[in-house]
């Protein structure tokens, strides 16, 4: 069991629990269905949806299909950027990146029970997250992304600061595919979250299996050691 932070109010939840264990995290708008329950059957543990150009009501639509489909799936479901929604959605959580809703105040919007997530770019981003009230990071990104225009890649350096000095839950998330995922993991890193890896996929099922299996199995081996 989890400790709780100094910030939460009621014991470790069942979203926690999960995020904890959680190996593949899918940032994408508001895909198909189809697509969506693909994924999720290859192993995706939490979707972001991130639909930066949506109004209120499309996102808030969209999140009621991601919602159900990640339910029957038993994964979490985070909104990007807006507390406010991720509240009116009943979804899990909300991430949010540096420049935008501060971390306390999307803490103050959504409980202590859901989740809150924090993009980090530097190794002192990821040294203050230890202090602030997020459930877990995004570091990145590891490489070159268009998701990310203007930022710039931060390599396997950044992750393997993350392996050392996180205390929270993290994930490695830029330009992360089955080619190069086993580098990612080589790191000690053993969550990952992708993109175009399954939005541009022809197969998101085994896509999803593969990325999740060198996770996993990487995970394996150092317990094993």
């Amino acid at each position: 069991m989890l400790a709780p932070r100094s910030w939460q109010t009621e014991p470790v939840s069942n979203r926690r629990q999960r995020l904890e264990t959680a190996h593949l995290y899918l940032v994408c708008d508001a895909q198909p269905d189809a697509f969506l329950r693909q994924a999720l059957a290859g192993g995706v543990d939490i979707v972001q949806l991130r639909c930066k150009d949506a109004g209120d009501e499309e996102i808030l639509v969209a999140a009621a299909r991601f919602r159900s489909l990640c339910r029957d799936h038993d994964a979490l479901l985070v909104i990007n950027d807006r507390p406010d929604l991720a509240v009116a959605a009943d979804a899990d959580g909300v991430h949010v990146g540096q420049d935008d809703e501060s971390v306390s105040r999307a803490r103050e919007i959504v409980g202590p029970d859901r989740l809150v997530g924090l993009s980090t770019h530097t190794p002192a981003q990821v040294e203050a997250a230890g202090e602030a009230p997020v459930d877990y990071i995004g570091v990145g990104p590891v490489n070159a992304t268009p998701t990310k225009p203007g930022r710039a890649a931060v390599g396997l350096e950044l992750v393997r600061h993350a392996v050392a000095h996180s205390v929270v839950p993290f994930f490695a998330i830029g330009g992360i595919a089955p080619a190069n995922v086993t580098d990612v993991a080589r790191t000690g890193a053993r969550r990952v979250a992708v993109v175009r890896a399954l939005t541009r996929s022809s197969d998101p099922q085994s896509t999803a299996r593969a990325l999740r299996a060198v996770l996993t199995e990487r995970r394996a081996s150092v317990h094993a050691a």
